[in-house]
């Protein structure tokens, strides 16, 4: 059974139907159910609330019954019983001929698995590299197309779009990128722990795509600042600045965007997607 919560959002139970590992540091599971007939998004960088079980669990502990209370109660649950909450974007979503969603599909981060790993695994990295067809997830996400968890919105008179994401941000802007229309201008850096976590992207866009393998010394974002601020950009009177990724580094190319290339702030879009040194519940405690 799922309830509504706010519109546009609400919850969705579904059912991993297949996976297929992308590279050392990325996996994407795909996900259907008959829930997905209200799943709506016409956004390339949606924003989406997985919910995913305990080990030894059959399903994620989410009162989706309790509607607009789910929260309160999904937070009075055992730390060791309520569903580990992760937050995602949605990198793709296929429609049957009537236009109703059928599967989507997640890309996973895998930090820390792996046997010379140099962190420890999270929950959600944990339960993705071991996902299989028939695992079972809810998911809180958009019954209405446009919805404000849609981020890339450049203005009509953009000349020129440019983007940076790390890892944690390659599916959003990977999207994004193969989303372009013939005739827009784009400039790209995707950073990534490893070389074979480099993907080939298909787009119409006039688009010049960087990717930035970093070592698994480096700190995540450094190379960006480096290569971004030496990097010419072609002539802009309107560009859009898109940026997501770890928040510190997010915050510096922000500045460096604004400050030192006189980008418009208001046509800079920044996302903190994790923050270096704390977890997800610990940026919600901050929140």
């Amino acid at each position: 059974m799922t309830t509504a919560v706010a519109a546009p959002f609400r919850f969705f139970s579904l059912q991993v139907v297949r996976t297929r590992r992308l590279g050392p540091s990325l996996t994407r599971v795909t996900f259907a159910g008959p829930d997905l007939e209200a799943f709506h998004s016409d956004g390339r960088d949606q924003s989406l609330s997985l919910f995913l079980p305990h080990p030894g669990q059959s399903a994620p502990a989410v009162p989706v019954e309790l509607g607009d209370g789910w929260w309160q109660g999904w937070r009075g649950l055992p730390e060791d019983v309520r569903a580990v909450m992760r937050s995602y974007t949605l990198r793709a979503l296929r429609r049957d001929a009537h236009g109703t969603t059928t599967e989507i599909d997640i890309d996973f981060v895998l930090h820390g698995v792996g046997p010379d790993a140099a962190v420890e695994a999270g929950p959600a990295s944990r339960w993705a590299a071991d996902a299989a067809p028939g695992d079972r997830v809810v998911l809180l996400g958009p019954a209405v197309a446009d919805n404000r968890a849609i981020r890339f919105r450049p203005p009509e008179d953009t000349d020129l779009v440019v983007i940076w994401g790390d890892e944690t941000a390659v599916p959003a802007a990977t999207a994004i990128v193969e989303s372009l229309p013939a005739g827009t201008r784009a400039r790209v850096w995707l950073e990534v722990p490893h070389a074979e976590d480099v993907q080939e992207l298909e787009t119409a866009a006039d688009t010049e795509v960087v990717w930035l393998v970093r070592d698994d010394a480096d700190v995540p974002g450094d190379l960006a600042l480096t290569t971004v601020r030496g990097a010419r950009l072609p002539p802009a009177e309107h560009p859009y600045v898109w940026i997501a990724g770890e928040s510190g580094r997010v915050k510096q190319l922000r500045r460096h965007f604004v400050g030192e290339r006189g980008v418009d702030r208001r046509r800079v879009t920044f996302v903190g997607y994790w923050r270096q040194g704390l977890t997800e519940e610990q940026l919600r405690e901050q929140g």
